[in-house]
């Protein structure tokens, strides 16, 4: 049984190692079990549902028209990051949309393949295109991350650990493997599956300053986009960070203070500023 066990873990870990892809910029290795095709074709056809849907007012007014310039100059600014690093690849069959839909909701998306939505509801928190091309640089950088599909690959393999705990388990009594098994879960989900996600968040973060200050767009003023964002979100009901799918405001902003002579330099390049 032993030798079961380990052969079982060890081919596990072989199929994860190879199943890994770099995202841009960070060069972090990411997980890659699910198509990143059939990511995107699932999202146009569940974007094109959310539009057509009785219940969504999609807008075309002026701040409409400001969601599309915003998101056009960040799509063309990733495009030129993307062909001038060798990733050019994976922004293929990208068919990029921007939407405002009328919503109190603060809020705003990016689904695999380039389709976003912003809420009416966050204009008053984004104020500005800075502040759009703040928080729509860090939805779309998830879909250049690829995070969708990431997640989804965890969650496929957290699926197989738990097979492969119940392999490793097998004789013992089934209260034990209950126990084992309600205590795998609570890991995966605890110190895998969420832990990622804030990595993912910090990620866009990362991503996202950059694609802003290529457009032209000052990365500084995202620090007080997220303060506003924190201040919006004050007397709701937060999770605990560790049990959060995102960062602690404070977490946020500090990094991105930390990142911005990086993106500076990028911004500066863009606008023809001296790089300090």
């Amino acid at each position: 049984m032993k030798a079961l066990n380990l052969t079982v873990i060890a081919a596990a870990a072989m199929f994860t190692i190879s199943s890994c892809s770099t995202v841009p910029l960070t060069g972090r290795s990411r997980l890659s079990l699910i198509s990143e095709s059939e990511m995107r074709g699932a999202a146009s056809l569940e974007y094109s549902k959310m539009l057509r849907d009785p219940s969504t007012k999609v807008l075309n007014n002026a701040d409409a028209q400001r969601v599309k310039r915003v998101g056009q100059r960040i799509q063309a600014a990733i495009t030129k990051y993307m062909n001038a690093n060798g990733y050019a690849s994976q922004i293929q069959g990208f068919a990029w949309e921007f939407n405002l839909i009328d919503s109190k909701e603060v809020n705003a998306w990016c689904m695999p393949g380039g389709k976003v939505a912003v809420y009416t509801g966050l204009l008053p928190v984004a104020k500005d295109d800075a502040g759009l091309a703040t928080v729509m640089g860090h939805e779309i950088a998830h879909a250049i991350a690829q995070h969708s599909s990431e997640r989804a690959s965890q969650a496929a393999l957290a699926q197989a650990g738990s097979g492969i705990i119940g392999v490793a388990t097998a004789g013992k009594s089934g209260a034990t493997q209950d126990m084992i098994a309600k205590a795998y879960g609570l890991g995966a989900q605890g110190f895998v599956l969420l832990p990622n996600s804030r990595k993912q968040e910090l990620e866009a973060d990362n991503l996202g300053l950059t694609f802003m200050a290529i457009a032209g767009y000052d990365p500084a003023t995202a620090v007080t986009f997220w303060q506003r964002m924190a201040n919006a979100s004050r007397g709701s009901q937060k999770p605990p960070e560790f049990l959060s799918t995102h960062p602690a405001d404070d977490t946020r902003i500090a990094q991105i203070q930390r990142l911005l002579p990086q993106a500076q330099r990028y911004y500066n390049s863009t606008t023809g500023k001296p790089i300090r």
